[in-house]
């Protein structure tokens, strides 16, 4: 796992199924009147999320059939385990409706300014508990869960990714060795240093017997503890997955990323969140700094 807490006991761990189809379309057009201006929102992908001390970075802007605000970062950073408890179908989570805050400025002294707030909404990890899921593919890497911004605070989201632009929509065929990735990190553990916060990557494929559940990949500068959640775009600026965990053997250094569209496909199948969707960014994805 790659989130802190205030006591910086968390460190990364090793290591980061079948689907029922899709219940809504997976993306929706996001007319840029609808969303706070990308120069000066405030709640966009890349923005801290601290839960209960512990510090993940969002990845995407998703919504639902009732125009309800979400934002997505990865299931373990509501977690009570150790960071080697990476089993989602086992591990302990906070309940759903804890609060979650929007920050900025964080740091290991301080979790910075409050931007605005949420409650947990969705998580895989209970989800699974709660259907039985057994399966190990999807119990070690369906990962993602949502957080429901307060009505108060919608009008400060743009979905679109800093830097990069995009999301322009969901990959569905996974990656291959040499495929390049996007993202944006925002863990505290960098004392607030933009220009370390966008990463270009390259996918190693897809690691799980063949299926697309995880993504290993080396950034040019690797995803570190509070970079949990962010998300990462292919080079078409599709949103392929979200930052897992920090893969240590065989392939030191590395990251694992969980497929964004098979954690969607199950949230959209079981978590009750009528027309669930990600929301493409506002802005055109552009891969060049």
């Amino acid at each position: 796992m790659l989130r802190t807490r205030r006591s910086v006991r968390r460190a990364a761990a090793v290591a980061a199924g079948t689907l029922t189809a899709a219940l809504v379309p997976a993306l929706i057009p996001s007319p840029a009147h609808a969303w706070a201006p990308a120069d000066t929102a405030t709640i966009t992908p890349g923005v801290m999320m601290y839960t209960d001390g512990a510090q993940c970075t969002a990845n995407f802007v998703f919504a639902d059939s009732a125009s309800n605000v979400y934002v997505g970062y990865a299931a373990h950073c509501a977690g009570l385990g150790e960071a080697t408890d990476t089993n989602g179908c086992a591990a302990k989570s906070l309940p759903l409706g804890t609060e979650v805050t929007f920050n900025e400025g964080g740091s290991l002294l301080s979790e910075g300014t409050v931007l605005g707030k949420g409650k947990l909404a969705y998580s895989s990890w209970q989800t699974m508990q709660k259907s039985g899921t057994k399966d190990e593919n999807t119990c070690a890497y369906n990962d993602f869960a949502l957080v429901k911004v307060n009505a108060a605070d919608a009008g400060k989201v743009n979905p679109s990714v800093p830097i990069w632009g995009g999301p322009t929509g969901i990959d569905t065929d996974g990656t291959v060795a040499g495929d390049k990735v996007y993202s944006y990190g925002n863990s505290s553990l960098r004392a607030d240093v933009d220009l370390l916060s966008p990463k270009i990557g390259l996918s190693l494929g897809d690691s799980v017997n063949g299926t697309r559940w995880s993504h290993p990949l080396y950034n040019l500068t690797p995803g570190i503890p509070g970079d949990s959640g962010s998300g990462f775009l292919n080079a078409d600026g599709k949103a392929v997955g979200a930052l897992s965990t920090l893969g240590l053997l065989p392939l030191a250094g590395s990251n694992n990323i969980g497929d964004m569209d098979l954690e969607l496909k199950y949230a959209q199948a079981n978590s009750g969140i009528s027309g669930l969707r990600l929301v493409q960014g506002t802005e055109p994805f552009s891969p060049i700094l």
